[in-house]
């Protein structure tokens, strides 16, 4: 079989866990004799073709206004709508999509990020007829920025500025002939909000399994450390939840802790925490491998304010042995139960945070311990198993109806 994975960015250009997904899926098809293409965007202005570990992939410049990802600064309000607004439909980009069709010729689409090329990049696998097989990693149909968050808290209800600036993204739901979501809650809120209609969809977790559980023990300061070390890894920004981690810090009631921060976001932001943050115990990794930080710390602290689908830090810390600390946010919950040493507090509230991080001061050694879960809670990020259940949606016909079964949340969709 042929599949074209279109994926807005693809290692090494890495913002989020969407990339990594598609990564890992297509090394993995072509593993199993696959013809795997992808198509993604990069933020050079000429189109480039390449090899990655048996995967040929076409980057893309991006036709808009501005490269979006991975800025050190924000532009203004201005030309961040305008480019909004470029969003909505973008023909050029789908011309060229349209292009690498008729060059390709694939058996299957799978879109795992359209952002950047925008939805114009379904109609364009519809025209010539393609299987079409999306995966949900974010919002993106809902909302201009794919979180459903804004002003400290998540969306029950679209905003104008997202009414308006995916007013065509509904209706367009219903092109792909199935949709995958990668936790249930993300497929729950597009379902209650009225998306998807009579498209098939079901549930099938990112593929995960390659960090190896690390030592407990590790000594700190050069002599045995008789605490826990906290983790955060992630981009430092406000709706994950890091200030909200960082000011649980001030409510610790014992010392015998440290803290370590991995990740990149605006330089002015960071400087802001670390000036506001000073506590020593506090350490300001950067931008790591995530097996050096696994590696590194006890236990991993997830304390993301907007609802994550799925955050791939949850399955990575699994993996890893990690103890888990986690909001009560999206789909982490979800994912983070299958812990054997978890604790889980309300999104945004610091105090609770503060008192869960106390239980494990006052457990050091408990929390320091593997935590890796059974091998058959696990089989569900296995290879193999994504592997074959995307394969089934991708030879599947299209029918009507949903194979999995959405949670009735008893709230009503907004009106848009």
């Amino acid at each position: 079989m042929k599949i074209l994975i279109i994926s807005t960015l693809y290692p090494p250009h890495v913002i989020g866990g969407a990339e990594k997904a598609a990564a890992e899926l297509a090394e993995a098809l072509v593993r199993r004799g696959h013809a795997v293409v992808v198509v993604s965007l990069h933020p050079e202005s000429n189109e480039v073709v390449e090899d990655r570990n048996g995967v040929r992939i076409y980057r893309l410049p991006m036709d808009n206004f501005y490269w979006p990802f991975g800025r050190q600064d924000k532009p203004s309000i201005l030309r961040r709508f305008a480019w909004h607004i470029r969003e909505m439909w973008n023909p050029v980009a789908a011309r060229r999509i349209g292009r690498i069709l008729d060059t390709e010729k694939p058996d299957v689409v799978n879109t795992h990020n359209v952002c950047g090329f925008s939805i114009a990049t379904w109609r364009e696998v519809k025209r010539r007829k393609v299987r079409l097989v999306h995966t949900l990693h974010d919002y993106y149909l809902m909302c201009s920025n794919g979180r459903l968050f804004r002003k400290d808290r998540n969306c029950e209800k679209r905003c104008l500025s997202c009414t308006f600036l995916t007013l065509n993204r509904r209706r367009s739901s219903r092109l792909p002939d199935a949709v995958v979501s990668v936790s249930q809650h993300a497929l729950d809120e597009h379902i209650r909000r009225q998306y998807l209609q009579d498209v098939p969809t079901t549930v099938i977790y990112n593929i995960q399994g390659g960090t190896k559980p690390s030592n407990p023990q590790r000594k700190e300061a050069g002599s045995l450390f008789n605490g826990v070390v906290f983790g955060f890894i992630g981009r430092l920004e406000q709706e994950k939840g890091i200030e909200t981690l960082l000011e649980a810090t001030k409510h610790l009631n014992r010392s015998n802790w440290i803290l370590k921060v991995a990740g990149r976001g605006l330089m002015g932001y960071i400087q802001n925490l670390r000036r506001t943050y000073s506590d020593p115990r506090i350490e300001w990794m950067g931008f790591i491998d995530s097996s050096e930080f696994y590696s590194s710390v006890d236990a991993v602290v997830i304390p993301s304010l907007w609802a994550e689908p799925l955050p791939y830090v949850v399955v990575e810390s699994l993996h890893a042995g990690k103890s888990l600390i986690c909001a009560l946010s999206g789909g982490i919950p979800e994912i983070a139960r299958l812990s054997k040493m978890v604790e889980f507090f309300p999104a945004g509230n610091a105090n609770v945070l503060a008192e869960k991080m106390n239980l494990a001061l006052a457990l050091p050694r408990e929390w320091r311990e593997n935590q890796r879960p059974d091998a058959s809670r696990l089989g569900a990020f296995l290879e193999e198993n994504v592997v074959e259940r995307y394969l089934r949606e991708y030879a599947l016909k299209k029918t009507t109806g949903s194979d999995v079964q959405p949670v009735a949340l008893g709230e009503e969709s907004d009106s848009a």
